[in-house]
């Protein structure tokens, strides 16, 4: 993969508008929810049989 030129008479950079405070307010409440979301998923354990195929000693 090669790096693209940029034309001379095409220039690629944009300059953003900063956010309103209605769009802070429902950005933040998204990021909320995903995190609330995320951090309530419980992690699957394995099987008891795997676990004690996996600790067998003899």
């Amino acid at each position: 993969m090669g790096l693209i030129k940029e034309p001379k008479e095409i220039d690629f950079t944009v300059q953003s508008e900063p956010w309103t405070e209605e769009e802070l307010f429902d950005f933040r409440k998204l990021m909320n929810e995903l995190k609330s979301k995320n951090s309530t998923k419980s992690i699957q354990l394995k099987s008891k049989k795997a676990l004690d195929k996996k600790y067998d000693l003899v």
